[in-house]
């Protein structure tokens, strides 16, 4: 038993690991030159990395039943608002995506990823996220390379703030499934992709960022496909049973 809690706290410890990083893509932001920035970003996506392997440790080593007394969704939740929300969005008004004027209005995917943290059925029982799920460091990190337009990219950061709030389902490839299982090996392939690019060994660098575009994008996609084809199923449902 000593063995298996030293293992729980092991988990919980990999976890903090997130919370480590955080810290750390703080400091390099507030530094906010370009050496700086593309740390910051390497370190969101170790974050991630760690973020989409823990819970699968966690119930490996069985922490709920070792460790009672630690709530270890709660660090993850804590760790992951800074990681893919608090600490994205500051990047992205400190890489001067936006013009001054216009920071303000990241107050809104700030308040509206809040939102969805709170929400007691952020993930469905069937294994999807549900509403947009604070993926702010992919925003961020193709908003910083790509430089479109200020209006454009606050267009993209309120856009995708709104959808937090429409009870769509999105993908979430750690959990079971074979949709969920593919996408997480389109995952892999994906990141390796950001960190060729954030080593600055895909050279040149657009045309790489350019090809990477498809996984977000298969990403929305599928999942607003999964969704759209949901919401009829419990349409023509609810449309026998009134008819009943």
């Amino acid at each position: 038993m000593k063995a298996r809690t030293l293992l729980a706290w092991g988990v919980h410890a990999y976890t903090a690991l997130g919370l480590v990083a955080a810290a750390i893509v703080a400091v390099l932001a507030v530094r906010g030159d370009a050496g700086s920035i593309r740390a910051a970003f390497l370190l969101l996506l170790a974050a991630t990395v760690v973020d989409a392997s823990d819970g699968t440790l966690a119930r490996a080593v069985g922490v709920k039943r070792v460790l009672p007394g630690f709530d270890g969704r709660r660090l993850d939740d804590i760790t992951d608002f800074h990681t893919y929300t608090s600490l994205p969005l500051l990047l992205v008004w400190r890489s001067g995506v936006l013009r001054p004027e216009q920071a303000p209005w990241l107050l809104v995917p700030l308040l509206a990823s809040a939102y969805g943290f709170s929400q007691v059925d952020a993930k469905t029982e069937d294994g999807y996220f549900r509403g947009f799920p604070s993926y702010w460091n992919v925003v961020a990190f193709y908003l910083h390379h790509l430089r479109p337009a200020p209006d454009v990219a606050l267009a993209v950061l309120l856009g995708l703030a709104a959808l937090t709030f429409v009870p769509a389902k999105y993908l979430y490839p750690s959990q079971p499934g074979a949709l969920n299982r593919w996408t997480a090996v389109f995952a892999a392939a994906w990141a390796a992709v950001l960190v060729l690019v954030l080593l600055d060994v895909a050279r040149p660098p657009r045309p790489w960022l350019l090809t990477s575009l498809v996984f977000p994008v298969f990403y929305m996609l599928v999942s607003w496909w999964i969704s759209v084809r949901d919401w009829r199923r419990d349409r023509g449902a609810g449309r026998s049973a009134g008819g009943g």
